[in-house]
């Protein structure tokens, strides 16, 4: 069944491919600066990329509205609740992408997360894990993405 699931995610990143491609061929893109369109294209990777590992993604740029910010993606792995932080650049740079999730942006996922978590039904919280993943759109080059799981925790003790 898993080869099923490979081919469904597989047709459908294609078709999305395709529409995104066919959208600026026509001119019918949306006018956003350069660095929000790296953003969501990186999204629409690690999307994909977690779909393939046998995720489910219930979740992309989930807000609470009333709180700064937004969760990029969140997906079960099981019965574990993982938050995805996702970072996509164009370029290398002297920093690695996941160096940008710095303690504030930590702080912020663990309030939308605390927020997130009040809205999904019954008594029992799951599990969390806090993942970020950097994405890589090098021009010229094949995508790059790197997931690192648990990358931080609901604490800032022991380095987290």
């Amino acid at each position: 069944m898993a080869w099923r699931r490979q081919i469904e995610v597989r047709g459908l990143e294609r078709t999305l491919a395709a529409l995104d491609w066919l959208a600026a061929r026509l001119g019918k893109t949306p006018a956003q600066p350069e660095h929000l369109l790296t953003g969501i294209e990186g999204e629409e990777a690690a999307y994909f990329h977690l779909c393939r590992k046998g995720y489910h993604v219930v979740a992309r740029r989930w807000s609470a509205g009333n709180l700064p910010g937004d969760l990029d993606l969140v997906a079960w792995q099981g019965s574990l609740l993982c938050v995805i932080e996702v970072k996509s650049r164009t370029t290398r740079d002297f920093l690695p992408a996941e160096t940008a999730v710095d303690g504030h942006k930590r702080r912020v996922l663990r309030r939308l997360a605390r927020r997130y978590l009040l809205q999904l039904p019954g008594e029992t919280r799951p599990q969390v894990r806090f993942d970020i993943m950097s994405v890589y759109l090098e021009p010229g080059q094949p995508r790059e993405i790197v997931h690192f799981e648990a990358a931080f925790g609901w604490s800032e003790w022991r380095g987290n």
